[in-house]
């Protein structure tokens, strides 16, 4: 501030030659080029800095070039602009004397502050006396008790156990809002709303977790980033949530591709993982027990190789490889023995050249049906019985043909009568579809049509639709 009166007092002492001067001008900025271009004399402004020290209004990086001179006083282009766009009526003697009263009483504010941080003992006095003064206004009795030994309190023993609903988009936003509060406007009839997406976005996963318990975030890069549910954000029911991606510190083009709510650690469960290369390995829980927010290492990956899936397991349960060359392999838990997290895993499924693993599904019984999407628009669901368990390591059985007309599949996903799935194209349109609408095919099937495309349009997704008004607490 005292720097920008110090320019607008050099105008009121040049204020003709000045006018003079920007009349001349043929544009705003020359005018502002003209004002800089010479020095000017003002006594009050000479007279004021000689009083508070020659830098005393001086801002930081201001070269010597400008400011008070052997030959005048140069203004910088802060204060020509200052000077521009100054009004008229501020021309007037009044508002002159007003400059320059307000001139002078900062350079002599500048000036006292300047001699506090010379002066020790003026320093001691300022902070004694406004010390008084808090004691005067807060000196009443100790109203906490101070104890030799106090627990230590984490920011956890502040959060008050909680249900809450998370949910996860497609897009990759998260949010989680309170059981109760969700259930109020479900029974209000809009629970649907809950969601808060935008038209090309859609509720990927929803899970109803406690504040205290866990989230294990699985990377592609084959990193899991710890997280416990109280510190998802919050969000209200028409709010999208904030991106995953913000809450780790992910690297250049790494993705979370699972998330997975955990209660406790125990014995009796692990973490089933897959790769885009037929690597399968699981891990017990309890390996994941202690990961850092940094995070740790979920699985070594080959050159190329990146982690598709993860989920829990109970140590029996049946998995079904699908890879984009059509074909599902379908073995059980036990074929995989426990490994540590720091190994990159075993064969799960033999892949031809240029194939890889599309999904990881956890079947809950072979009357589940599984249900195949080609990049051309194609499907079939298949029930898993009509599968044979073809075992670890191995090819596999055909579970769509890949062809001309179909293409190269590009999603499965295990799924119910009552389920819905959203059909996502290249050229960002997305379908829903009633999974009853797509009958039930055999393995030699070729398929039908799931989607038109338009052309040069393909089919890059497949999803299964969480209603957010049908929440049952896990």
């Amino acid at each position: 501030r005292g720097h920008v009166l110090e320019g607008l007092a050099v105008a009121l002492a040049n204020v003709d030659e000045m006018i003079a001067l920007i009349k001349a001008a043929p544009t705003p900025p020359e005018a502002k080029k003209y004002l800089m271009a010479r020095t000017w004399q003002s006594p009050v402004v000479e007279e004021m800095l000689k009083r508070a020290a020659m830098e005393a209004s001086r801002p930081e990086g201001l070269t010597v070039d400008f400011g008070l001179t052997t030959n005048g006083y140069r203004l910088s282009e802060v204060q020509a602009q200052e000077i521009l766009q100054m009004r008229l009526q501020r021309l007037t003697g009044l508002e002159q004397d007003k400059i320059v009263t307000e001139y002078k009483e900062v350079m002599d504010v500048i000036a006292d502050l300047l001699d506090i941080l010379a002066n020790a003992h003026r320093v001691t006095a300022i902070i004694t006396d406004e010390l008084m003064e808090i004691q005067k206004q807060f000196g009443d009795k100790r109203r906490s008790e101070i104890v030799a030994n106090a627990q230590d309190l984490s920011l956890e023993d502040l959060i008050s156990p909680q249900d809450v609903v998370v949910t996860l988009s497609h897009t990759g936003y998260i949010k989680s809002q309170p059981l109760d509060e969700y259930r109020a406007q479900k029974r209000g009839g809009r629970g649907k709303q809950a969601a808060g997406t935008k038209e090309d976005d859609f509720i990927d996963k929803m899970f109803v977790a406690n504040t205290h318990d866990y989230i294990l975030c699985f990377s592609s890069l084959g990193q899991v980033y710890w997280l416990k549910v109280y510190e998802v954000p919050q969000g209200s029911r028409i709010s999208r949530g904030k991106p995953i991606v913000n809450l780790f510190p992910l690297e250049e083009g790494e993705k979370i591709n699972a998330i997975l709510s955990v209660k406790e650690f125990d014995e009796q469960h692990y973490i089933f993982m897959a790769t885009a290369k037929g690597t399968v390995k699981k891990t017990a829980l309890t390996e994941f027990a202690n990961p850092r927010k940094s995070g740790i290492i979920a699985i070594k990956l080959d050159d190329g190789d990146y982690l598709i899936g993860a989920e829990i397991t109970n140590g029996k349960n049946d998995i079904v490889l699908v890879s984009n060359g059509g074909k599902a392999v379908w073995f059980t838990e036990d074929d995989v023995r426990p490994m540590g997290r720091a190994t990159r895993g075993v064969r799960g499924m033999k892949l031809a050249a240029k194939q890889q693993v599309l999904s990881l599904l956890i079947a809950e019984n072979d009357q589940q049906s599984v249900l195949v999407a080609t990049e051309n628009g194609y499907g079939k669901r298949t029930v898993l019985s009509e599968f044979r368990h073809s075992g670890r390591g191995t090819q596999g059985v055909k579970a769509i043909a890949i062809s001309e007309r179909n293409g190269t599949a590009i999603a499965a996903k295990l799924v119910s009568e009552d389920d819905e799935i959203m059909l996502i194209t290249t050229g960002g349109v997305l379908i829903r579809t009633r999974v009853k609408e797509i009958r039930d095919m055999g393995r030699a099937a070729q398929g039908v049509t799931l989607i038109n495309l338009g052309e040069g349009e393909k089919l890059s997704g497949l999803e299964k639709i969480v209603e957010t008004d049908d929440v049952e607490e896990e």
